[in-house]
């Protein structure tokens, strides 16, 4: 697929251009880890960073997504949710052994969610979470700068890993 021609519509309602960018960022995750060796998956590349693999970033990705379109938006239960984890600081990104192809099926799973949530509400709608209720607009504003930014740490990565280079 080109990923340069699944960017959104250049004119389109808002809806479609926030749902367009972010399914966009969404494929690149994939993109980005194609071909990825087993033995880097898991392979830390940021010294300073140990939980900053690609299996642990995308683990993240998909834990993000939960939070803040589920936790957040829907008031569901954070227990299922590692990030809200008090006894293992950055739980979400610990996947240890975990196979990358396993993570990014359940990141897809997430992502078809999240799309369900958007789909069935306004965008002015605000968060149940009682303490801190965005706009549904706010949320997919800021999972498409999250996302994006961590593509970025994914191009980085492969660079780093095995040379392999290139947004689309």
């Amino acid at each position: 697929m080109n990923l340069y021609e699944a960017r959104p519509p250049i004119v389109a309602d808002e809806r479609t251009q926030l749902i367009g960018w972010l399914n966009l960022q969404r494929m690149l995750v994939r993109r980005k880890l194609e071909g990825l060796r087993v033995e880097d998956e898991h392979r830390v590349v940021f010294p300073d960073s140990p939980l900053m693999t690609p299996a642990g970033l995308v683990s993240h990705l998909r834990w993000d997504e939960h939070l803040w379109f589920e936790v957040v938006y829907l008031n569901v239960p954070r227990d299922e949710n590692p990030t809200f984890r008090k006894d293992v600081e950055n739980a979400d990104m610990r996947v240890e052994g975990v196979p990358l192809a396993q993570l990014l099926d359940e990141f897809d799973a997430q992502w078809a969610r999240s799309n369900e949530i958007i789909a069935a509400h306004s965008l002015d709608d605000v968060g149940r979470d009682p303490e801190f209720a965005p706009s549904l607009r706010w949320i997919v504003i800021h999972v498409v700068e999250e996302t994006a930014r961590h593509v970025g740490h994914l191009d980085t990565m492969r660079e780093l890993l095995d040379g392999q280079k290139g947004y689309y």
